[in-house]
């Protein structure tokens, strides 16, 4: 019996399929979800989602948001989420070293701009490891839905 697997942000619905098994890092930490699985609601880190069909997996780049298990389905209402196929790796690169660099020069007195530019760090990385690990470059230049890279 497969899992139904919904990842959805604000502006797109980034997957919806019958998969195997889900993986996903919870603020708690990492978590499998598979068929019959008790229902649950958990608050997502940024990381990365894995979805396994047929013994192949597909990754995925979520910035954080929540993920909920009911009745073999799962849903991640994500912040942000991208398919590893869609990530450009140079620029997730190039928008981590833009954020460090902000941040070496002086880390902004506002808290709410620090956590801004950590927050940037955090995505930056997790879509250069999911980008990467697939071996996929999108060319230069790709707008994708998120112009900030």
């Amino acid at each position: 019996m497969p899992l139904k697997c919904d990842i959805i942000t604000q502006e797109r619905l980034v997957f919806s399929e019958d998969v195997d098994m889900v993986m996903a890092r919870g603020v708690d930490g990492e978590m499998a979800i598979l068929p019959n699985h008790a229902p649950l609601i958990t608050a997502l880190d940024f990381g990365e989602v894995r979805v396994r069909r047929m013994s192949a997996d597909e990754g995925f780049a979520v910035g954080g948001g929540v993920l909920q298990v009911s009745h073999n389905r799962v849903i991640i209402l994500a912040d942000s989420a991208e398919r590893s196929d869609e990530i450009d790796v140079a620029r997730a690169e190039e928008a981590r070293r833009r954020a460090e660099k902000m941040v070496a020069e002086g880390a902004p007195a506002d808290p709410a701009a620090l956590a801004a530019l950590e927050a940037a760090i955090k995505r930056a990385q997790i879509r250069t490891k999911v980008g990467a690990r697939r071996g996929y470059r999108k060319p230069s230049g790709y707008g994708g839905d998120n112009p900030g890279g």
